[in-house]
């Protein structure tokens, strides 16, 4: 894949709304890989942490977007604990899961999801949550 770098790529609108949405530099991460090495469910991840935050970094948004790790993203919080620059990218995966929600659309009825299907739901929605309306 051939990607071509610009400063409005770079910087464009999305990249912004990511960093204001999650409250983090994304220029802080130097792709130590500390985030990837923690991560208690890397193993399911299509592509590991630093990849992701590295095509956002890019101005690679939609890729990232596109990405089953931003959804596989349990906000467990070790990324941030192993992080030497303190990049909380917890808080970018749930920017990154925002993001993709208003753009594709939530396709779900809240109403219409019985209580044993709640139980199933994965815990980051809860925790994203939590995290969001508690601080």
């Amino acid at each position: 894949m051939r990607i071509k770098l610009s400063a409005k790529t770079l910087r464009s609108d999305l990249v912004r709304r990511i960093e204001e949405i999650s409250g983090q530099n994304l220029l802080a991460c130097y792709q130590c890989g500390e985030c990837s090495a923690g991560c208690p469910v890397a193993f399911a991840m299509d592509m590991l942490p630093s990849q992701v935050i590295r095509l956002v970094q890019l101005g690679q948004v939609e890729e990232a977007l596109e990405s089953e790790t931003i959804w596989f993203c349990a906000a467990c919080q070790t990324c941030y604990a192993r992080c030497p620059k303190g990049v909380d990218l917890s808080r970018i995966m749930e920017a990154l899961r925002e993001i993709a929600l208003q753009e594709k659309g939530d396709h779900l009825d809240i109403e219409t999801i019985s209580l044993e299907e709640l139980a199933e739901f994965p815990q980051q929605a809860f925790i994203g949550g939590f995290r969001k309306y508690t601080s």
